[in-house]
């Protein structure tokens, strides 16, 4: 009996990955909450609400974090963006290899769950060079941001400035202690606006991508491979995802370009060449990043729109980035295009993608429709007096994990702090986790057995 009862409660990795999120959310959330990380006083809703935002890399906040919390409050705020970036397994591996504890099997299925590998050889291996190219990636960002910081405030705070924007940057969080406007003020800084796209950028495109393009660029630099072959021989994800990547920056950047051109609001009163950085900033940081360089409520309605559909789609997998994630998205079109073809099988670059992929990619962007769409729901009961478009565009930025806010969260009822917050943390542990956290082992049975088939109409 006793057996029987461990088993039952036994907890499957994807619980796990869950309830240790929504621990460090709730520990978080305690200690913005204690006077020592205050100015003045906070409610312990606001304080959870900042904890969600941070752990779960979103950037959504109902108050200002410049002006809110003490030097302490900051720093607990940088560790739960750090810690929401890499994710809690990452962090939990790390300081198991602080105080040299031994990485048990268990433990190394829960990597393999957390980051979708193929493979239970080299897990640490891989939390470890996940962790050396974060910091190192940090670490050059802050060093590039103190050019900015350090004159603007000073040494000290400068420097801390500098990390901390370069750790919510690369962890596509967004949040800032500049003040209420986000980088609006350095909306004609190159040096901020192309760090922090770069930031972004690396953070989204994913750690197995990083290193599939680093270890075929080695063999170049080696002479083992010619250059024109580099791209030909990068997995068939890294493909996928540098080429997405690159397609919607530039179509997100355009679009913004054409929309916002003579917008006064945004970009209307910049050069042509202050108005592309914009743009490319706007479509960058739409990538499930967070941060702004022109006013998100100024936005034209078509400008939004767009917006909307880049938080959608998000970074890609593997990384720091949300949304339904390149990957998926560019499956589902294909998927369509195929089907229109009156091809079998889903096919890209010469590839065949596998059955059961093709089934978890509709099930992903189905599931998260959905709970987009009840967010979106719920807002718009909760808040009739609101912007549709506007109310539609904090769902999506929740549920993405972005964080651009059309300067409405603040303004938002308590019940509707609550569905954003529900969006965030299923945003980030991912609407198929969320599925899986409330299901068992699959039985062998239901692995084996095998139905009558039947055909019914479509369309």
């Amino acid at each position: 009996m006793e057996m029987k009862n461990q088993k039952k409660t036994c907890l499957n990795p994807m619980q796990k990955i869950s309830l240790g999120f929504l621990g460090v959310i709730l520990l978080g959330g305690v200690l913005l909450w204690l006077p020592i990380s205050n100015q003045v006083p906070i409610k312990f809703i606001d304080a959870l609400f900042t904890s969600v935002s941070a752990v779960c890399v979103t950037g959504l906040v109902t108050i200002t974090p410049a002006v809110q919390f003490t030097a302490f409050g900051k720093g607990i705020l940088l560790v739960l963006i750090q810690i929401g970036g890499l994710g809690v397994i990452a962090c939990t591996v790390a300081f198991f290899l602080i105080i040299k504890k031994k990485i048990t099997m268990r433990e190394r299925m829960m990597i393999q769950q957390g980051y979708n590998l193929d493979t239970l050889s080299g897990m640490v291996q891989f939390v470890i060079r996940i962790l050396k190219g974060t910091f190192f990636v940090e670490g050059i960002g802050a060093i590039l941001y103190s050019f900015v910081f350090i004159p603007q405030f000073g040494i000290s705070k400068g420097i801390f400035y500098s990390i901390f924007h370069s750790i919510s940057a690369f962890c596509n969080a967004g949040i800032d202690l500049i003040g209420t406007s986000s980088f609006i003020q350095y909306i004609r800084s190159p040096l901020i606006s192309f760090t922090t796209m770069l930031l972004i950028i690396m953070g989204g495109l994913g750690f197995t991508v990083w290193y599939d393009v680093m270890h075929n660029a080695i063999k170049v630099f080696q002479g083992r491979l010619p250059l024109n072959r580099l791209f030909t021989r990068l997995k068939l994800q890294s493909k996928i995802v540098l080429c997405t990547t690159f397609f919607l920056i530039c179509i997100g950047t355009l679009g913004i370009f054409l929309l916002e051109y003579n917008n006064p609001l945004t970009i209307g009163k910049l050069s042509v060449g202050q108005k592309l950085m914009a743009s490319g900033f706007q479509s960058v940081t739409t990538r499930t990043a967070g941060f702004a360089t022109m006013s998100q409520s100024g936005l034209t309605q078509g400008s939004k729109l767009l917006s909307c559909i880049l938080m959608f789609i998000g970074g890609s997998p593997g990384g720091t980035a949300g949304g339904v994630k390149t990957t998926t998205a560019v499956m589902v079109v294909l998927t369509c295009i195929c089907v229109i073809k009156g091809r079998r099988e889903t096919e890209c670059f010469k590839r065949k993608l596998d059955a059961s992929i093709v089934r978890s990619g509709v099930a992903i962007s189905t599931i998260t429709f959905l709970f987009w769409l009840s967010g979106v729901t719920l807002l718009t009961i909760l808040e009739p007096d609101k912007d549709f478009l506007k109310l539609m565009y904090e769902a999506t930025s929740a549920l993405a994990t972005v964080g651009l806010s059309a300067d409405l969260t603040p303004h938002l009822g308590r019940a509707s702090h609550i569905v954003l917050m529900v969006l965030m943390y299923v945003g980030r542990i991912g609407p198929i986790t969320m599925g899986l956290v409330f299901a068992g082992k699959v039985k062998v049975v239901e692995q084996l057995r095998d139905l009558p088939e039947e055909k019914i109409m479509l369309g």
